[in-house]
């Protein structure tokens, strides 16, 4: 079937044949037991079709209303056969002022993007630290503009701003929508053409946000100031992920070349040996601070051995597998984080990660900054 046979018109005059499965406004009231089920029902593959009350959009846009025909095309190739299933945007709880939803945009040539909109879990990284090793990856390029967001070929997320979603308070994440368009092949080099589209879309998937809670005005295109992508980085000798003076305790391990994020942004990760998304070694710095609550727990809870700066405000841990910094800097809380997948270098985290928060504090303009580290257990 060619493209054209593809988009021709259906029965009832639509231009195109996304099948929508759920739609609904974000103002829907839903228990949780009943949006659970929901979901169940329709992500588990049931085929279980649920009519919610429409908004005030048109059939023929996508992701509760924030995606026209060319916005989803642009994401699949230019194809428009593309199948569009929502979980309308709702309350998860009562007294909640989280959104919660999902939208599923699938090709039948075996391509998918999953939506969500969501509220980041307070607890490491998002939620097991599973949301902050995909989206906080050093794959992805900061949105720029004072937009709290990034983005990859694979991956996008973005921060409804604070004056639409509700301030946030000290322990809790920001409100999020976030794109996962797939596995992610980290040894490969980044598709600035699809980080483009991906980019684009979030920024109209929470301008659509905002119109819905009428809040005013609307987020700029960010493409057009998007950096170069992330690319591996060559290292000199005892220059760690760029960073000059920072080494390996003695040279003792064969280490893949990093890849380090690109561009000013929230965060600046330094990722090598990604496995299954997960990688081996990750120095990290997290300096938006509302991106930096998600921390905020794991800093006061996280291990027996404490650490605190001299002369100056923060406090930390170190163990086997991680050593963490939070520190009260001009601009907020900034993290700083050495992570070790497999718990093996216990002597290295605790010797890199003072040298690294002396480092980093220093670029960002929150220096001098120095911590001590407590020996071997």
């Amino acid at each position: 079937m060619t493209d054209a046979e593809d988009t021709e018109s259906t029965e009832d005059g639509r231009w195109w044949h996304w099948r929508t499965l759920t739609r609904g406004r974000l103002r829907l009231a839903v228990t949780t037991g009943v949006a659970g089920a929901v979901a169940g029902a329709l992500l588990g593959g049931a085929g279980v079709a649920w009519q919610a009350a429409a908004g005030p959009f048109a059939d023929d846009r996508a992701c509760w209303g924030a995606l026209g025909r060319d916005d989803v095309a642009a994401l699949f190739d230019g194809k428009t056969d593309i199948e569009t299933s929502e979980v309308p945007l709702t309350v998860g709880r009562a007294g909640s002022e989280s959104p919660s939803g999902i939208c599923r945009l699938t090709s039948p040539r075996g391509w998918r993007i999953t939506v969500q909109a969501h509220r980041l879990d307070p607890r490491f990284g998002g939620a097991g630290d599973r949301w902050a090793d995909e989206y906080l990856s050093s794959r992805l390029t900061p949105l720029g503009g004072g937009l709290l967001g990034m983005a990859s070929d694979t991956r996008a997320w973005l921060a409804v701003p604070e004056g639409c979603a509700g301030r946030q308070s000290d322990i809790d994440g920001p409100v999020v929508i976030d794109m996962d368009a797939g596995w992610t092949i980290y040894d490969g080099e980044i598709n600035t053409a699809a980080r483009d589209q991906l980019a684009r879309a979030v920024v109209k998937l929470v301008n659509g946000y905002m119109a819905d809670q009428g809040c005013s005005g609307a987020l700029a295109d960010p493409v057009d100031r998007l950096p170069k992508p992330a690319r591996f980085l060559d290292e000199k000798p005892g220059a760690l992920c760029g960073i000059e003076g920072l080494r390996v305790p003695g040279e003792r391990y064969a280490l893949a070349r990093p890849m380090v994020t690109r561009g000013a942004g929230p965060v600046r990760t330094c990722d090598r040996d990604v496995v299954f998304g997960h990688p081996e070694l990750r120095l990290m710095t997290v300096e938006d601070p509302r991106l930096a609550a998600l921390y905020q727990g794991l800093s006061l809870k996280g291990a027996a051995h404490r650490i605190k700066a001299r002369d100056h405000d923060g406090t930390g841990f170190v163990r086997d597998d991680m050593g963490l910094f939070q520190a009260e800097c001009q601009t907020g809380q900034v993290t700083f984080l050495v992570r070790a997948d497999d718990g093996s270098r216990p002597k290295d985290i605790r010797t890199l990660l003072p040298r690294y928060v002396a480092a980093e504090a220093d670029r960002i303009g929150c220096g001098p900054l120095r911590i001590t580290v407590p020996g071997d257990a």
